[in-house]
């Protein structure tokens, strides 16, 4: 199932007509996701293609991102996927609290093409069962995206916005509800 993604309200993206996420959770430890967006992707500013590799700050570009928690829980895991193929995983024991790099499995497989009219970004990702949010079962995400604009203008995308500026962090972004396989 495809979810829409929200501009935020403080941004402006004339380039982007629509993002839509396409969300799977084929394990109770594993996430694949599919990223689309749809606009004029030649005014944008896209990432070159580079090594898969853990990357800080991507965020300040464009990038796309998912955070995992489990229902009740205060710690969460954030994960940013580029482009260009590069990631970064974090985990958090609270609000923005407590980061630290998160151990993975395997980094994250990631695919991305772009043409004039759309960008796809494929990611599989394998949570460390021991880092990673609870397996209950359900896992709370808050699905975003950060684009960059040609210009240099960065615009804010997701799910569901808190009131005032963009906060991806906040608990009201974890607004997608998905259960492990085999559990109801």
């Amino acid at each position: 199932m495809r979810h829409a993604l929200k501009l935020h309200p403080d941004s402006s993206c004339p380039a982007v007509a629509s993002i839509e996420v396409e969300v799977i959770r084929p394990s109770a430890r594993a996430l694949v996701l599919t990223y689309l967006v749809t606009g004029d992707i030649g005014r944008l500013r896209l990432p070159p293609q580079a090594a898969s590799v853990r990357t800080d700050g991507l965020w300040r570009h464009t990038c796309f991102e998912v955070f995992v928690r489990a229902p009740g829980a205060a710690g969460y895991c954030e994960f940013n996927l580029a482009p260009s193929t590069q990631w970064a995983a974090y985990g958090f024991t609270g609000y923005r609290d407590g980061m630290t790099a998160l151990d993975l499995p395997a980094p994250p497989r990631i695919e991305a093409r772009a043409d004039a009219e759309s960008l796809v970004l494929h990611a599989a990702l394998d949570l460390d069962p021991t880092r990673g949010p609870a397996d209950d079962g359900l896992w709370r995400l808050g699905l975003s995206a950060v684009i960059e604009d040609a210009d240099g203008a960065v615009a804010y995308w997701a799910l569901a916005h808190p009131p005032g500026t963009a906060d991806f962090h906040h608990p009201d972004c974890f607004a997608l509800e998905v259960v492990a396989p085999g559990r109801s």
